[in-house]
């Protein structure tokens, strides 16, 4: 039985206003931190030559949060959790290179878990080209948002017809006892669940959480190996949705479908999984040929 939600009212007058923007300079040294942080295997993410994918998030992350303050209601803010993170890119990200970032939450809406906000980041390099843009999932559950208002973020949803036939590879990896520890500075998400034993059984979790990004950068590399022959330059798009938490020690499987092909692109469905659980669910990466 799904629990009963709580109504709050959003506000619709936040919609398309982009928050301040945020500056980052990118040094090889961080992409290289990041890389070792998520175990990725990949030569010249190691050597910070250029970024892994889900390094994106990296200069993002304090610009993505402002437009949910500008919409949700400030007393909600504290349940807020990353719902679905989905990027496309430009280009890459490389080692010199001057980001601005900025965000904007685009609309909003209720399913019968609870209240979805969409967020779109854009982020820039110094002659004010696009490097990626960004779209998210604020969720908050058990709140009611009332009716749609403005637009979702787009879809990318893997079907049961996909999943049900033969897969292309599976990837394994492990998270690491310490990865929080390694993954939070790196990142630059200190949030205290991935970090603080305590805090995170008050907040009735079971224990430290794993940062769901780095899940997510590890199906990265995942996909990367297997299907772009570790070639970050080719991806195009790279979405989940977060669906299950992951604890440090546990075991992962990434397992990765080919869907369509086409004008000089492929599409690939993935998910990962740890034993019977779906950790990232409706997983969607475009690589270019």
């Amino acid at each position: 039985m799904t629990p009963a939600k709580t109504s709050y009212d959003f506000d619709a007058g936040g919609l398309n206003t982009w928050a301040d923007p945020e500056e980052f300079a990118v040094t090889a040294e961080r992409i290289a931190e990041y890389a070792a942080a998520t175990n990725d295997p990949i030569g010249a993410h190691l050597r910070g030559e250029v970024a892994p994918p889900v390094f994106a998030i990296v200069p993002a992350f304090d610009a993505m949060l402002s437009p949910v303050v500008d919409v949700a209601p400030i007393e909600i803010f504290g349940k807020v959790v990353h719902g679905e993170q989905d990027f496309w890119f430009h280009r890459p990200i490389v080692p010199g290179d001057v980001l601005t970032t900025r965000a904007r939450a685009i609309g909003y809406d209720t399913v019968d878990t609870g209240a979805r906000l969409s967020i779109h980041v854009e982020c820039r390099d110094a002659e004010g080209e696009l490097v990626n843009e960004q779209y998210l999932l604020a969720f908050f559950r058990n709140v009611d948002a009332g009716d749609a208002v403005g637009e979702a973020v787009p879809a990318h949803k893997l079907t049961e017809a996909v999943r049900s036939g033969e897969l292309l590879a599976t990837v394994t990896a492990h998270v690491d006892d310490d990865q929080t520890f390694r993954y939070a500075p790196a990142s630059g998400d200190p949030m205290p669940i991935h970090l603080d034993e305590q805090v995170a059984r008050d907040a009735g979790l079971p224990g430290i959480i794993a940062h769901g990004l780095c899940t997510m950068a590890m199906a990265s590399w995942a996909v990367l190996t297997q299907v772009a022959g570790s070639d970050v330059r080719r991806l195009r798009r790279f979405a989940v949705r977060f669906s299950k938490m992951v604890l440090p020690g546990d075991d992962l499987e990434t397992r990765i479908w080919k869907t369509t092909a086409g004008d000089g692109v492929t599409e690939y469905a993935f998910e990962t999984v740890r034993g019977d659980e779906t950790v990232l669910t409706d997983g969607l990466a475009v690589v270019a040929d």
